[in-house]
């Protein structure tokens, strides 16, 4: 017969066996799904080719866990991921999407690394390029085209262009490739020619588009351009050519500073100055533009102010005539046999040399570093010292020209007797200097009040002096006007826009 304690124990030991059953059955099931059965997935997305970090691409496995987005680095992290093979996803707009296999193992983090290819399956390729200049059909006054077009792209891709140029004349194809611009510059044209251009545009995706064939020609070969003059165009000094009617011809290039033209008759060419960077050489060119040529290498024009020098190509001469600083040098225009021919006793700066038609008289003018302190006079070939014309008096002066007897002198002076660090003149007037009876006249005339007359030079007949005409400002548009010597108030206006010019 059982007794009470006895039954007691048996319901005592049952409920601690239970008890522990239930433990090791919690305990059990710890083991088979707790952290050491997940993983961690982790990586970075970015752009094939550039290593571009993706934002905001969309990270998703198969079989399917969490669905995570990338940070502004493309980096992402997935946790808690069940043990084992999954395809990891990545998707973003405008690239081509892509898997990636990966194991996944317990308590640790796998790297994922996506390198994603741009999509160009809805990319749409560029409009066909707008032929804007030279106008359809248009006649080029210059053997210099300035080519210019306009492009767009549906989905602003980049762009990149090439140009192919042909002409009547020969069978030459100019091909300029890998434009990243809208513009291009190109010379010498052959003159009289007819041209056929045209533009493709790429946005290295599709495959290039092509604009409609642009027509136009290039005037003949001036044949009675008498007039030379200057024009900035776009911060650059450009040189011209006009005949009596007034018909230009440009004859230099807009991407090169060019100017102080002097044609030499007998030599049917055109002498002028250009820059690169801080120094100047002589040039020489056909009097329609081509064959342009540098005469000076080692030895090159020099003084207080680029702009303010100026050198001499007399008619009938081989021989150019140009300042470096107190010297005054000779070379041939074929660039050989350069010599120093002059010096300054004081030191002074050489900025202006004019030579007579025979050779026998030199004028010069010469200044301080500043432009002042001038002097103009002539010596001949031996130096000596013929004539005086201007000197001892405050202020600037420019343009300096001989007359073909050599008995005449015709400059500009400043009579303000203004000087300032920028070389400002308040009321520059032309002057002619009698060599033979040491008188000088003043040709001015009526002269508008608050400008200068400057850069005066004698026409071939020397019955009149062409100069250029510009407000004191120093800043406003320039003209080329024309006065007779001997009616000194008849002025007439030939270019507008126009400056340093030359007759011959």
């Amino acid at each position: 017969m059982k007794t009470n304690a006895m039954m007691k124990a048996r319901k005592t030991y049952i409920k601690v066996l239970g008890l522990f059953m239930v433990v090791l059955f919690f305990s059990c099931n710890e083991n088979r799904i707790g952290e050491s059965d997940f993983g961690m997935i982790k990586g970075t997305v970015v752009e094939s080719g550039t290593n571009e970090p993706l934002a905001n691409a969309r990270i998703s496995t198969q079989p399917i866990t969490s669905t995570v987005f990338t940070d502004s680095l493309g980096k992402f992290l997935i946790e808690n991921v069940p043990v084992g093979d999954y395809a990891v996803e990545a998707r973003v707009d405008g690239y081509i999407t892509d898997f990636e296999p990966t194991t996944v193992v317990a308590n640790a983090a796998v790297q994922v690394v996506f390198e994603l290819e741009v999509s160009t399956a809805n990319n749409r390729p560029p409009m066909a390029p707008e032929l804007i200049a030279p106008e359809e059909n248009e006649v080029l006054q210059s053997i210099e085209a300035v080519f210019e077009w306009s492009a767009t792209d549906p989905e602003e891709d980049e762009l990149t262009y090439s140009l192919e140029l042909r002409n009547d004349q020969n069978t030459d194809v100019m091909l300029f490739e890998d434009l990243d611009e809208t513009t291009l510059t190109y010379s010498p044209l052959i003159l009289g020619a007819k041209y056929f251009w045209q533009v493709s545009a790429s946005d290295g995706i599709n495959d290039p588009v092509l604009s409609p064939v642009g027509t136009f020609e290039v005037i003949s070969a001036p044949v009675d351009n008498r007039f030379l003059f200057v024009r900035n165009i776009e911060g650059n000094n450009v040189i011209f050519s006009a005949d009596e009617d007034g018909d230009e011809f440009q004859l230099t290039s807009q991407n090169l500073n060019s100017y102080r033209p002097r044609r030499n008759v007998a030599a049917n060419k055109i002498a002028f100055l250009q820059t690169d960077g801080a120094d100047v050489d002589i040039y020489t060119m056909n009097r329609d533009g081509t064959d342009k040529t540098r005469v000076t290498s080692m030895i090159k024009p020099a003084g207080f102010n680029l702009n303010e020098i100026n050198f001499s190509w007399p008619p009938g001469s081989d021989k150019i005539y140009f300042p470096q600083f107190d010297k005054l040098y000779r070379i041939n225009s074929s660039g050989q046999g350069i010599t120093m021919i002059y010096q300054t006793p004081d030191g002074s700066l050489i900025s202006e040399v004019d030579v007579s038609e025979d050779q026998q008289l030199i004028a010069l003018k010469t200044n301080d570093l500043d432009g002042y302190n001038i002097s103009l006079y002539t010596i001949n070939f031996g130096g000596m010292v013929q004539d005086t014309i201007l000197t001892g008096v405050p202020g600037a002066a420019s343009g300096l020209n001989l007359s073909v007897t050599k008995q005449e002198v015709v400059y500009a002076y400043d009579v303000s007797g203004f000087e300032d660090i920028n070389y400002r003149r308040l009321d520059s007037r032309i002057f002619v200097y009698n060599l033979v009876t040491d008188e000088t006249v003043d040709i001015s005339g009526e002269k508008p009040a608050g400008t200068n007359d400057l850069e005066p030079i004698y026409a071939p007949n020397e019955a009149f002096v062409i100069f250029t005409n510009t407000s004191n400002d120093g800043i406003s548009e320039r003209f080329i006007n024309r006065v007779e010597v001997e009616d000194m108030n008849d002025r007439e206006l030939l270019y507008s826009n126009a400056f340093m010019p030359d007759w011959e």
